[in-house]
């Protein structure tokens, strides 16, 4: 059975039940429907609870008064014409068929004055709220795909840096000077390296210095250094000194 058809057979149960539960309410208790009541009639209407399908039963003299359902501006004036319904003869029921107010005066304008009138307000009839049905289960979610397997050792997407390859050696841009031949050992004296001429001043970049070739070797030695030209006038001078010397000498 779904929750709406329960609601629905809950209802039925519920107006069933009312219908069946509807009481006999004599109206004013043992001093019934009569002018100036011992308590007023509202004030006793206030202390009862009036259902749907309950029954009022006013008891009063026949001969001398009735009971009129009017509207509530007929009741506010004790206005007894034109009722909605007129009840007679000394006892009378009325049955309370829907819920809201209902107004009642006496068919006599004096004692409708004089305290012979009522309201009663009936309770609406609360009708249960339908059971929540029960909410569907979630879809189920699919089963989550395993992780990607790890790339190769072979294959791996990050690979090493190749190696640089080292500069040439025929165009290196800082080449190491190159080395000095070691003097003959035949000869011990060495003849000095000769001086370097200085850069010019208006050129600012200095280029390495010159290589020195060695000495050729010949047969183990090493020949001295020709003479410059100055070196053998000077001697030639100092010759031709001491021959003037030794003739003075001589002469002498």
């Amino acid at each position: 059975m779904t929750g709406m058809a329960a609601a629905r057979l809950a209802v039925a149960l519920l107006l069933l039940a009312t219908g069946c539960a509807g009481r006999d309410i004599v109206v004013g208790g043992r001093g019934g429907w009569t002018a100036n009541p011992a308590e007023p009639f509202n004030h006793w209407a206030e202390r009862n609870r009036f259902q749907v399908n309950d029954r009022l039963v006013f008891r009063y003299k026949g001969q001398e008064d009735s009971v009129l359902v009017v509207s509530q501006s007929h009741y506010d004036a004790c206005n007894t014409s034109d009722p909605f319904m007129r009840l007679g003869g000394g006892e009378s029921g009325f049955v309370l068929s829907h819920s809201g107010p209902y107004f009642f005066i006496s068919g006599d304008a004096a004692r409708c004055q004089a305290g012979e009138r009522l309201i009663v307000v009936v309770l609406a009839v609360r009708t249960p709220s339908p059971a929540p049905s029960t909410p569907p289960p979630p879809p189920k979610s699919p089963p989550s795909s395993p992780p990607p397997a790890p790339a190769a050792a072979g294959n791996s997407s990050t690979s090493p840096p190749p190696a640089l390859a080292p500069p040439a050696a025929g165009n290196s841009s800082t080449s190491p000077p190159p080395a000095l031949a070691p003097p003959a050992a035949g000869n011990s004296s060495t003849s000095p390296p000769p001086a370097l001429a200085p850069p010019a001043a208006g050129n600012s970049s200095t280029s390495p210095p010159p290589a020195i070739a060695p000495p050729p070797v010949t047969n183990g030695t090493v020949s001295p250094p020709p003479s410059s030209p100055s070196c053998a006038s000077a001697l030639r001078g100092g010759f031709l000194a001491c021959l003037v010397i030794a003739g003075t000498i001589v002469l002498a």
